[in-house]
């Protein structure tokens, strides 16, 4: 994958997947990582070679048949990217009503979401009165409110101290647990280390595999 006519950011890439587990991709800034997740997220198609979303071939796929793809997949972006005219609930219902749900359908859930990772008192809330973990729950919680076969997360817990990163991790493997797979891009080494989850590694924009090591204690 390249941008534009600029040299490779990512080169001879050659992954599978399978569904239902979790990894962690690491590296350096500029290694790629956030890249890598564009391409399973459809936000870019690569220069060459191929991607393969749930058993089929979404290299070609017309843009038109993309949004389709993407319900299925959860972000929650580095820069967060939520509303802040919207409240905590608007902001997580948001997938919901653009995929065309009634608010009637999915107030409790949404509601029950917000709960979970501990924002039930906080629905009405505005982003920017949030505080920083506050904020990192809500975009999870928006990435997963509609139950995506795919979760990626870029750096999710790069603003929040180490307490507050064990309790999103712990809200990933929940979710792991009920079936999403998921892929965290971070700078984390000590969640990394922590988890014992698989590691992808990339370094100049090469994928080298690091085996898994024993959770820490």
């Amino acid at each position: 994958m390249r941008y534009g006519r600029g040299p490779e950011v990512l080169s001879d890439i050659s992954l599978s997947l399978p569904r239902g587990s979790f990894h962690f991709v690491t590296g350096s800034s500029g290694a790629g990582k956030s890249s890598l997740l564009k391409l399973i997220y459809l936000a870019a198609r690569p220069s060459s070679g191929g991607v393969r979303l749930f058993g089929q071939d979404v290299t070609s796929m017309p843009a038109s048949d993309l949004p389709h793809i993407r319900r299925r997949i959860g972000v929650v972006f580095q820069d967060l990217l939520l509303l802040d005219h919207l409240s905590a609930f608007d902001n997580t219902a948001l997938p919901l009503r653009i995929a065309g749900h009634k608010a009637s359908e999915y107030r409790n859930d949404v509601a029950e979401l917000l709960a979970w990772v501990g924002l039930g008192g906080r629905m009405q809330a505005l982003p920017p009165t949030l505080a920083g973990g506050e904020k990192q729950r809500l975009a999870i919680a928006r990435a997963v409110v509609n139950r995506p076969e795919i979760l990626l997360a870029d750096e999710p817990t790069g603003n929040v101290d180490h307490d507050m990163s064990m309790r999103i991790y712990r809200l990933f493997v929940e979710l792991n647990r009920l079936g999403t797979t998921v892929i965290i891009a971070t700078h984390d080494q000590d969640l990394v280390a922590r988890s014992g989850r698989p590691v992808l590694h990339l370094d100049k924009g090469r994928l080298k595999p690091v085996a898994p090591k024993a959770p820490a204690a």
